[in-house]
């Protein structure tokens, strides 16, 4: 008799769990992400160094079409650089300099290849990267 309460009692919570779970899917299912939304949330350092304010504008001008305001993506556009992906000990601050010159084959997205950004300078990636990085930082991305 207590074994097949026990065995009731495994079988009701699995039953509200799975309603729960499917509760949620459909939630998300029914409110699909706008293109161009953040993809993260960021928290900005309280404050910028001089080099990492100068990659604040710099990547204003010439990454946040993409990346998003403040490096958080841009859904259907570019991923965001405010990610455990992008930490330094995966993509070092070369990764970012080829990147911005050369273009990148599609690796780690699904938005296809990055092309070269036209018109930056090596001073300007190494400010946008400085900037990335302490954003990064203020993320618990080191």
């Amino acid at each position: 008799m207590q074994k097949t309460i026990g065995i009731a009692a495994v079988a009701a919570v699995a039953l509200v769990a799975g309603y729960i779970w499917w509760g949620s899917a459909e939630d998300e299912a029914a409110a699909p992400v706008a293109e161009g939304a953040a993809m993260v949330a960021v928290t900005l350092p309280e404050t910028l160094s001089e080099q990492a304010q100068l990659g604040q504008r710099a990547f204003e001008a010439k990454c946040s079409a993409c990346h998003g305001d403040n490096a958080a993506g841009r859904e259907g556009n570019g991923p965001p650089l405010i990610h455990k992906i992008y930490e330094p000990s995966h993509h070092g601050d070369g990764a970012f300099m080829v990147a911005a010159s050369n273009g990148v084959r599609q690796h780690h997205w699904s938005f296809g290849n990055m092309p070269p950004v036209e018109g930056i300078t090596p001073a300007e990636v190494k400010a946008i990267v400085t900037y990335v990085r302490e954003v990064q930082r203020a993320n618990g991305i080191d």
